[in-house]
This record gives C-alpha cells, structure tokens and sequence, in this order.
C-alpha cells in the first residue's frame, strides 16, 4: 500500500504554548488526598487540608506510610495486589480538587477541559454537577464546563476521582493524574477539540499538497456562516501557502472547513532532519474574530509493501526500533514535558530511530518530542480485548469503550510527522479466535476510517495460551492487518514470506540476545521493514523478566521468567532505570553499525558456578577492566566487531588475535586478570579500523556531579538530571562502587526524585538519599516558577563531596 502524509503537531498542546489566551495549562495548584471513603465532588466539601500540589502527579511512586523494612520500603508493600507485575507498588483512590475563577470578560465564551490521561477510571465534576467518567488509563478526554460555570467572579469547584486497583496491568501504571491538564475558553464559534487535520495526496522534493480539513463548532443557537484563514509559515514565519473558505454552520452544529494548499520545494521532516513548519488557523464570522489556532507541523511521505520495504520519503528505510513503557523512572509515571524529552533523547543518542509505544497510547508531550527531535512512532492502543490478562484490567469496558477510546487516540496523534503506524493489539488472548478476527476487522476498518494514511498493525505471539495451535494459525488474523507484527518469531519470516509474499513484516517485539541475527533479515529482506527490542529502556514491574542468575553447575538451568521482591525492575532494557547504557546497548551499536567496534568483561563466575539467562536476559557483563580480588584469574572478554579480525592487547602486549565469520559479530577471548589497559583494534586488510580500551581506575576519591543541562527554565515542565558519580583522582568512575549518597539541594526548585539502576533497590525515590550502583546515581531537580539558582550538594561516607549549580531562567 502506499501512503503519503503531511501532519500537524496536535492542536491543544501547541495552542498551551503559541496561544495562551485560548488554552493555557490547568495544571497548578490543585488539592489531593488519597482516601477511598469519602464524596469530595460537593464543590462545598472542606479540602482545607488537603495536600498541595502540581500536576502532573503519581501517588503510586511515592513513599507508603508506616515503613516495615520487610514489608513496606518507600513507595513498595509485600502485600501490593498488583505484586510482580507492577513492581509491589499500591493503586488505590485518589481524590482531586482545584478551584478557580473566570474573568468579566468570558462571561460568554465556552469553557472546556482537556486530560491527556488519568489513571485509571476517573470520574469529573464541575460545581458538583457530573461531567462524565474515563476508564481508560491512557486515553485523552474533554468536557464542556459552560452549562456549569458560575457568573465571572465566583468561585467554582472541579472535583476528580480517580480509581487503581492495582491488578488491572502487567507493568507499572502509576495512579492519578499523571499527564496535563488544559483549560480552553473560546468564542462560542470556534475550532473544536482536536478539530484540525492536514494530510497530503501528494508529496515531492519539488511540492506539496496540503490538505487542510477544520472541524468548527457553533454554540451561538443560529446558524452563522464562518470564514477560515489558513496560512502556512515556514522558517523564520515566512508565509509560504495561504487559502480561505467561507463555510455555513448551522445553529449548535460542527461543521469542516476543507482546503488544499500547495507548498514549493518543501522541507521534509525525517528522523535524521526533522523540520517543522507551523500552521496558522483563523475563524472570522460576521466581522470579528472568533478563534485562532497555531500548530507546528512536519512534511512527509511514508510508503509500505513487501517488494521495497518501508520508504519514508520516497527512500528505503529500516527502523532501529525499541518498545517503550510510559513511565519515567524515578519519577513514575508523571509525564512532565522535559522527562519526555530527555526519554527521546537517549533513544535517539543511542542509536534508535523509532519507538513502539508499548502497550498503550503515549503523552502528547512524548509525541512533541518525538516531532522535534526526530523519532518514529509505532502508536498502540490496546494490550487486551475481550479476554482478561489482569482481573481487573481493561476488558471489563473493551466493548462499550473501544470505539472512544481508538478515535480518541487517532484523532489526538493523526497530526504528528512521528507517528507512521497505528497498533490495534499486542499478544491478544483472541487474536485468531472467531471473536478476535471480528473484532481485528472492526478495529482495523474503523482507524482506516478516522485515518486512512496510515496503515495498521498487531503484534502477534505463538499461541502459549492455546497448545492446540500453531503458528500458521495466525494467518487469518494477518490477512486483516496492514502489517504483521511479530513477536519473537524472525525464524518464520522467511517461511511466511515463501506462503505469503506480500506480507509486510515487523519484529514488534525481539529478545536482546538475537539483535545481530534479526537485524540481518532487517537488512537482507525488504519485506521485515525494522526490528523493535523489548525493551529499549528499563521499567518498573515485570520483575527481573532480564536477569542473570547464578546456580550451581549441576543444577538444571533456571530460566524462570519473574522474580519477587526485593526486584521491582524488569531489568530488560537497553538502558537502565536511569538512562544509562548497558551491555546489549553497546552490542547493538555494533549491530547498527554505529560503531566499528566494543568490549565488554564478563565478572568473575565462582568456582562449581553457571550463569543463567531467561530469554530477555543479558550475561553480567560491563566495559570495564577494574575486577578487584580477580588477580590472575581468567575473564571472559568479548569484543563486538563487524571486522574479520579482532587484535586483543593487555598493557601494550598481544593476548591474542581472532577471526569473526560473517554469521557473528563476537570474538571471545579468556584473559587472566591484570591491572592496566585492555585494548582491542578492529583489522580490515591488515589496517587499524577501530579501537577500544578499558583501563583499570583507582580508588575512590570524589563524587562528581553533571547537570544534563547548565541552564533551565523556571517552569515546573523543566527538569534538570544531574548523573551522580564515584569517580577516581583522575575523574574516572569506578563501576564496582556501591555507596550511600546524601543530597541536599538549595535554591530556586526542589528535588523531584532520585534513582539508581539497581533492579532490587528498593529505597525510596523521593527521599534525599540513595546509593549508588555500578558507580552512578542520578537526581532530578525540578525548578519553581521564579528565577535564581539551584545548588545540589553529594555527599558520600570517606569521599570528597561534590557540587554543581544549575542557573534557572
């Protein structure tokens, strides 16, 4: 199929920023306790006192009353409902209230409010009237105040319940209103709720067809005939397309607006140069001005079949892909706008172009960064249908709710140049059932309907759940989609192909361990068009689902998949819970041909002892060559190349050299344990064409601290990530160091979380403390409203402490 696109970033969260006085953050000063049973909706309730806070916000990351250290450590209980799956962390409900004022001069505007999502099931009312009730945790959702408001001047009450029970999910969710808010007041003539879309029928270096299609809506009780000024803006706010339509509304209706504009010698908008234009929307109606409405936008073009694979931009494309949980860490789930963006930054810094937005539909903030930075997206839906994975999970409201909850996905996210494939499914229980091949054409035929310039997929999985059947059994199931998900079965791509050769192929999910050999059916076969790792980074719950584990030899090997407390991490991920690398990223820098070539040293294996994976595992390895008490004895050393021959060195002297066939990218060596410096050199033709060392580091001396940033905004959606280090004299990090860490932070913000990469360390994240693992911990540092200056202070027991200022603007 082919497809072509030109999108627009989404309408409210670009509105927030480029027209403040129609839609403007809702997001400070709210009320919020933490109670199941009390009725907090009468707007004449007392929530004096109540706890303070902004949004947006996550009680399932915060420290639990009344600490038993061996049954409840900071936001972590034994008795979690929710247990493994989402790491011993407690849902519960939680109430919201927050009162606020209108102006004299919106005495006749409409009023609406905007959640990017609530977990979970959240109900709303405006001055004790209810508005309504959300179910899905993941899904943005709007009211209309204006019925409910009191007269400028008076003060009204929005009161928000919202329910987790802790067993509806097999990660970790969070719980409460962990996305933003908006507040809109327009013109009772306006542009509606996500109302604006912008495709391309064509799409060339040369020119673009813009179609531009407005959604109005007329609350004046007549009927109006409206005009709309639609002008695109380059670089600098050139103006580089304009056109105008006069449409008729009738009272109390919506009504589009359809227009094309052509734009010349576009700039085209990719992962490696994502430019973005902005779009400027004006409604006129019997001569005033009623709304305005400016986006940023990106052109492209995305193309898909089996003959040429992927083609953005008229190009083939391969999609370095990883899946990606929603949470942030230290954070939860709380999706402040720099910790989205710095989640896009890492991916990207680490070689990923694309990213699979596992389970469920993302932030509009992530979407934003995605568009700015340059990041594909794979936009999923749904992990279940009918079928229960939890007890308590989504099923229960899948055939009420999904025909909402999939137009409220599409129409948030159609907009965005990131997003190229919609996701209906992930491993769902009924996926080639009778029931489920109904409803995978009813999901499918419904996005084609609300956007039909994208294609669609599922991932799909061996039928664990039903012994009976196999895998050609999916094929009723593929023949619905757009594109085949895979997950974890590159071994039948080639066979797939042979039975169905225009089946577009994608490995939606794959273990860390296969990367080089999944990559090369990416490479070899157009018809897999990318290769999505599970995971990108590590996420709390699915406990330990990536360990390694150390039994003795004659045991049978345990690959048991979940581990119980104290793991809370599943451990998985290309980098960890903080954002740094760990070994399977720098196998992939191989894979990707990012880098010629790496070294890692596998720690010492007791005498009568073997390691063992689980299938998403990765051996105990790191880049380093600091072993103490390992003096003498032989270590496993292996080197990733893409070279035929690898040259091994210890302090200047040769340990040996080795040839890697084509069918690997790995030598191993053993090398009896010396301090100094380990080198490895990549040959081609006798020639040097690429090194690596790994030098033994002193003893522990200072903390240092680096701020990811020097400067910030004063804005609580900024954030700065100072990485927290045990370094030697020469500022070099010792990876074995585990230390406790004091922080203390003065100036112009607070401390929004600490963290480490420990998969067991359950202290908590908010508390001004933590160790370090492998040498490193980070903490987050979130600004006020003001300007100044904040100073962060490390101390740690026997070493030099250490400092750093970051400036807030």
């Amino acid at each position: 199929m082919k497809v072509l696109l030109l999108v627009l970033l989404t309408a409210l969260q670009a509105l927030a920023q480029r027209n403040p006085a129609r839609t403007r953050l809702f997001d400070s000063d709210w009320r919020f306790l933490k109670d199941s049973t009390i009725r907090a909706e009468s707007p004449d309730f007392n929530d004096e006192g109540w706890r303070k806070l902004d949004l947006p916000h996550d009680w399932s990351i915060e420290d639990l009353p009344n600490p038993t250290p061996d049954q409840v450590i900071g936001p972590f209980s034994r008795a979690s409902v929710g247990g493994t799956s989402t790491g011993y962390t407690v849902g519960g409900t939680g109430w919201y209230r927050k009162s606020f004022r209108t102006r004299a001069d919106e005495k006749e505007k409409a009023v609406s409010i905007y959640f990017d999502g609530v977990y979970m099931e959240s109900d709303v009312w405006m001055n004790g009237h209810h508005l309504g009730s959300q179910v899905n945790g993941y899904t943005p959702f709007h009211y209309d105040l204006t019925p409910h408001l009191l007269p400028p001047g008076q003060e009204n009450v929005l009161a928000v319940r919202v329910k987790n029970s802790g067993k509806n999910s097999r990660w970790y969710t969070g719980s409460g209103i962990y996305r933003h808010v908006w507040l809109t007041v327009t013109d009772p003539v306006h542009v509606a709720p996500l109302g604006i879309s912008i495709t391309t029928p064509e799409v060339t270096g040369q020119s673009a067809q813009v179609d531009v299609v407005t959604t109005l809506e007329n609350s004046t009780g007549k009927p109006m005939p409206v005009t709309v000024q639609v002008a695109l803006l380059g670089r600098n706010g050139h103006v580089v397309g304009t056109r105008q339509q006069t449409v008729s509304l009738a009272a109390n209706a919506k009504g589009d607006s359809r227009q094309r504009i052509t734009v010349k010698k576009p700039q085209l908008w990719s992962p490696e140069t994502p430019r973005l234009y902005q779009a400027r929307v004006r409604v006129l109606s019997a001569g005033k001005w009623r709304d305005e409405v400016t986006t940023a936008f990106g052109i492209r073009s995305i193309q898909f079949d089996a003959q040429n694979g992927f083609r953005l931009n008229g190009k083939r494309y391969l999609m370095k892909g990883g899946c990606l949980h929603h949470d942030n860490g230290p954070l939860g789930a709380v999706a402040i706008d720099r910790a989205e963006e710095r989640k896009v930054e890492l991916m990207k810094a680490n070689g990923f172009n694309a990213v699979r937005t596992s389970h469920n539909p993302p932030s509009t903030a992530f979407l934003d960064a995605c568009d700015r930075l340059g990041l594909l997206v794979i936009d999923e839906a749904f992990d279940m249908w009918q079928r229960p994975k939890k007890p308590q999970d989504y099923h229960r409201f899948f055939d009420e709710w999904w025909p909402r909850d999939l137009e409220a996905l599409i129409r948030r996210d159609r907009n965005h140049p990131s997003v190229i494939i919609w996701s209906i499914g992930n491993e769902i229980n009924e996926r080639a059932d009778p029931s489920g091949l109904e409803i995978t054409k009813k999901l499918a035929d419904e996005a084609h309907r609300l956007d039909p310039s994208r294609p669609v997929t599922e991932a799909l999985c061996v039928f664990w759940e039903h012994p009976g059947k196999v895998w050609p059994d999916s094929d009723p199931a593929f023949a619905l989609l757009d594109i085949g998900g895979y997950n974890y079965q590159r071994k039948n791509y080639e066979s797939d192909h042979q039975r169905y050769p225009n089946r577009i192929m994608l490995g939606t999910e794959t273990f860390p361990g296969e990367a080089f050999e999944n990559w090369q059916m990416v490479e070899k076969h157009p018809y897999v068009i990318g290769d999505f790792v599970w995971t990108a980074m590590d996420y709390m719950g699915e406990t330990a689902i990536g360990h390694s584990l150390l039994q003795p030899q004659a045991e049978k090997p345990n690959q048991t998949a979940v581990l119980p407390w104290p793991w809370f991490n599943a451990y998985c991920g290309d980098l960890d819970l903080i954002g740094f690398k760990k070994p399977q990223s720098y196998y992939r820098d191989v894979v990707w041909r990012n880098r010629a070539i790496e070294m890692v040293v596998h720690s010492p294996i007791p005498d009568g002892m073997k390691e063992t994976l689980t299938n998403w595992g990765w051996p105990d390895e790191q880049p380093s060559w600091t072993w103490p008490r390992a003096e003498g004895k032989p270590l496993q050393v292996r080197v990733f190349s893409r070279s035929p021959l690898v040259r091994l060195e210890l302090n200047g002297n040769l340990v040996a050299e080795q040839t890697i066939p084509d069918t690997s990218i790995t030598a191993t060596f053993m090398v009896p344990y010396r301090t100094g410096v380990l080198k490895a050199t990549a040959m081609e033709d006798g020639k040097p064409v690429g090194v690596v060392t790994l030098t033994t580091v002193g003893k522990p001396h200072h903390l240092q601290l680096t701020a990811d940033r020097p400067a910030i905004r004063a804005d609580r959606n900024d954030l700065s990530y100072v990485a927290v280090e045990v370094v030697d004299e020469n500022g070099k990090v010792i990876p074995n160091a585990t230390v406790p860490v004091a922080f203390q932070l003065t100036g112009a913000g607070e401390l929004a979380g600490v963290g480490n990469g420990n998969p067991t360390d359950l202290s908590s994240f908010q508390k001004p403390a933590k160790n370090t693992f492998r040498g490193r911990c980070l903490a987050i540092l979130r600004p006020g409203a003001q300007p100044g200056t904040m100073t962060l202070k490390a101390t740690a027991p026997g070493l030099e402490s250490g400092e750093v200022t970051v400036t807030v603007r």
